[in-house]
């Protein structure tokens, strides 16, 4: 696959290398930014006396135990309407697994960047698969600090597997398995966030497509270190599109949530995995789960790398709009309806930190 994009765009994995005392302009964030970011272990350190994000405990659903199950799916009920965003434990992925996939995403990263430019995408064209690096799409022209590797790994029989590395060698095996086994833990999590909803198990998992239209596209994560982490961004504010989004990441911090008018540094939490609502479950619900606004810091230290697994509905088979069993004349339905590509197009929700503040 020929790359396109490299000559447009300089990797930022090139740049940390050259050893710059200094960011390049088109990756310093505007002043209104600037006023919260930090150096993502120096947040971290600070986040100690905070709020925290909640650590949810799926075991319980498994349990034969009605009461235990419904004390589970109440929890994750509370936590998906107060945070959008929670670390999930005994999710039932194997660690071993989990371990396999952070294994072959760095392996792939370690490459040298040559060879990465083999899997290059040509998002000039429209096709954002493979390895990247943001263009300038944005009205300022800021750039984030990352490099990423993007692509869907379910269902294996709608995956381009052309595109997936074939450096290192059992990148593909572990990915499949990987993938094969996350679709079971997002229906565990549709399944409970139903029952949140006073609904029957499988709904929100039929509304968004079931086994044979819902999509998983994983977009692997390399944030360089940075000399500035005080001007820049890996990942800029923003909500996610999909219906639920899963994050794996290498215990480096980096991730900070929306919540209550500041921003609150999330704890690396072994042994877990990080869940995020999405706008879709949010128009589902008629806005009883929150998509939560989020944005990702970067380090002077250490390279951070997270594994994102966007859980998508298909673009035009399906029309979005709040379920009719969540629609009265008290809670009347808070959005129009839309397909999913039609919510991208016209994004709902707005990504400005002002936009989130809430009166006083």
């Amino acid at each position: 696959m020929a790359s396109k994009v490299a000559s447009a765009v300089p990797r930022v994995e090139s740049l940390a290398k050259r050893g710059l005392e200094a960011i390049p302009t088109e990756y310093v964030r505007p002043e209104s930014e600037r006023r919260d970011l930090g150096d993502a272990f120096e947040e971290e350190k600070k986040a100690e006396e905070g709020p925290q994000i909640p650590v949810v405990d799926l075991k319980g659903f498994d349990s034969e135990d009605e009461v235990v199950r419904r004390a589970c799916a109440e929890e994750v009920r509370r936590v998906a309407s107060e945070w959008g965003v929670m670390h999930i434990v005994n999710h039932g992925i194997p660690l071993e697994l989990i371990e396999k996939v952070r294994r072959v995403g760095k392996e792939f990263f370690d490459l040298p960047i040559e060879e990465k430019e083999k899997y290059a995408n040509d998002q000039s064209s429209g096709m954002i698969a493979g390895y990247g690096s943001k263009l300038a799409n944005n009205a300022s022209g800021q750039l984030e600090w990352e490099d990423y590797f993007f692509h869907l790994i379910f269902p294996h029989d709608k995956a381009d597997m052309s595109i997936w590395p074939k450096n290192p060698a059992n990148y593909v095996e572990v990915t499949k398995e990987f993938a094969e086994r996350l679709r079971g833990v997002v229906s565990k999590m549709l399944a409970i966030l139903s029952l949140g909803l006073g609904l029957d198990e499988a709904k929100l998992e039929k509304e968004l497509g079931g086994m044979e239209d819902l999509l998983l596209q994983m977009k692997i994560n390399y944030y360089p270190r940075c000399p500035q982490p005080d001007l820049a961004l890996g990942v800029e504010a923003h909500t996610d599109v999909s219906s639920l989004s899963f994050i794996l990441h290498n215990m480096v911090p980096g991730l900070q949530v929306y919540k209550d008018n500041k921003w609150v540094t999330a704890k690396c939490v072994p042994d877990s995995m990080i869940v995020h609502i999405g706008d879709t479950l949010e128009i589902l619900s008629n806005g009883n789960y929150k998509s939560i606004l989020h944005r990702g810091l970067v380090n002077k230290e250490k390279v951070r790398i997270s594994w994102a697994v966007f859980c998508e509905p298909p673009k035009e088979k399906i029309v979005l709009k709040p379920l009719p069993e969540l629609v009265t004349d008290e809670t009347p339905a808070k959005f129009p309806p839309r397909t999913f590509a039609q919510h991208i197009q016209h994004k709902l929700f707005k990504k400005t930190q002002e936009d989130f503040i809430s009166p006083k």
